[in-house]
């Protein structure tokens, strides 16, 4: 049996059972799992009515009045009525829908903050970690839960007790602070106080060595997206991170060894930060071999994660050291042409970026190689569909450069593949 989209059930090619008008929502038209009346009296099924007013929408879809408040009242007796009819017309396959939870509402959420806070400052570990698994289980109910979370700050607050708990004791509370860790990857944005948190040097310590146990995988998962969202947001912290011991080997097993593409690809955010801070960071990155490490995902890697890569790479050609060491690598030209203009726009740009550094470095013979491949015409295309000023300004240069040896070398398209790609003399 399937829902028609007039309202009513299909039974079967000559057969439709109708639902009844006022157990349709007037928005979806569909059967009300979950009614609730607004404060004009019309009933809404509530993910529908949710999702108008996540809109920005705020009047009722029937009266057009604009609404007073956004209360949203169980309709009790419509649920029972839907459910008895349901049972009724069990025999045509209709199952009867079940009970709604409810909702969990944002003065929940912060009385949970409040106890959640005053347990933190307490140390007392247990309250915290039934409250954070309250949550949790909680935002797993509904999106309009997690939402509801997310946006009344329950965040900062795990990022307190996340800071406060690394202090006392990682070893005593490891498990407290995993839970801590797996809901803060759902509730960003924090906030400026809840970021404070985490990018504290105990903190970061603390997600440093959750990478480091290779004997549990969520974890390691967990503590690298939030070390990149943290990151991300606040760049000053990197130098900090840089400073843990042997936190480039950590972030390069994680890349070498993957766990799963979310976790990879958080790393070479994360490591495309440290490039970007510190030559000295990058190097050690180089000479532990990330460069075949990063063109083995350009390879074989989905577009999201080859953005990534790009990045990475981009950062580098940076510096002398960084393009020698990426041009020793055969593919690595041959792999950025190929990559502008099938990735994304940041992608190009750093392919772009990546080939212009290498052209403009040390070593000429890259930009004869980049015209066998076809940079040339790519160049061209990237010219007429436009970019950034800065990407355009690297483009005319580098079809400047290239414009000098297109007359003496047979150019071939990227796509044919590299096995015929060889290294002038």
């Amino acid at each position: 049996m399937s829902e028609t989209s007039k309202g009513g059930f299909k039974l079967n090619q000559d057969m439709e059972l109708t639902i009844p008008n006022h157990f349709k929502c007037p928005i979806s038209l569909d059967l009300m799992k979950d009614p609730i009346t607004l404060s004009t009296g019309i009933t809404y099924d509530r993910e529908s009515i949710d999702k108008w007013m996540e809109a920005g929408k705020m009047t009722c879809p029937v009266t057009n009045q604009i609404l007073r408040n956004f209360d949203q009242t169980p309709n009790h007796s419509i649920r029972k009525m839907i459910q008895d009819w349901c049972v009724d017309n069990k025999s045509y396959g209709l199952e009867r829908i079940p009970t709604p939870r409810i909702p969990i509402t944002p003065y929940d959420v912060l009385e949970t903050c409040s106890r959640m806070e005053a347990s933190t400052r307490s140390g007392d570990s247990r309250k915290c970690l039934e409250l954070v698994i309250k949550i949790k289980n909680l935002a797993k109910e509904s999106e309009r839960n997690k939402r509801c979370i997310v946006v009344n700050g329950f965040g900062s607050t795990l990022a307190d007790s996340f800071d406060s708990f690394s202090r006392y004791s990682m070893d005593k509370h490891a498990h407290l602070l995993k839970e801590i860790l797996s809901a803060l990857t759902w509730t960003f944005p924090l906030g400026q106080e809840g970021v404070s948190k985490l990018k504290s040097s105990v903190s970061l310590r603390c997600m440093a060595r959750f990478l480091k146990n290779e004997d549990d995988l969520s974890s390691r998962q967990n503590a690298i997206c939030v070390l990149r969202d943290v990151v991300s947001v606040d760049k000053d912290c990197v130098n900090d991170l840089m400073g843990i011991e042997a936190i480039e080997e950590t972030l390069f097993q994680m890349v070498k060894v993957p766990i799963c593409p979310r976790a990879t690809k958080a790393s070479l955010v994360v490591i495309h930060q440290m490039m970007s801070c510190s030559e000295k960071s990058g190097l050690v990155f180089v000479q532990m071999g990330l460069i075949p490490l990063v063109l083995e995902i350009l390879v074989d890697g989905d577009k999201s994660v080859s953005e990534k890569a790009l990045g990475v790479m981009d950062s580098i050609c940076s510096w002398k050291e960084g393009r020698e060491s990426a041009y020793q690598n055969a593919l690595t030209v041959p792999l950025l042409v190929k990559k502008i203009l099938r990735v994304s726009n940041a992608a190009t740009e750093f392919c772009i970026s990546s080939l212009w550094k290498l052209c403009l470095g040390e070593n000429e013979n890259v930009l004869a190689e980049a015209v066998q491949l076809g940079a040339f015409q790519k160049l061209l295309v990237v010219l007429q569909i436009g970019s950034g000023e800065r990407t355009k300004e690297k483009v005319t240069e580098l079809l400047k450069l290239i414009n000098l040896y297109r007359d003496k070398l047979d150019c071939f398209d990227s796509s044919m593949g590299f096995k015929h790609v060889k290294r002038p003399n």
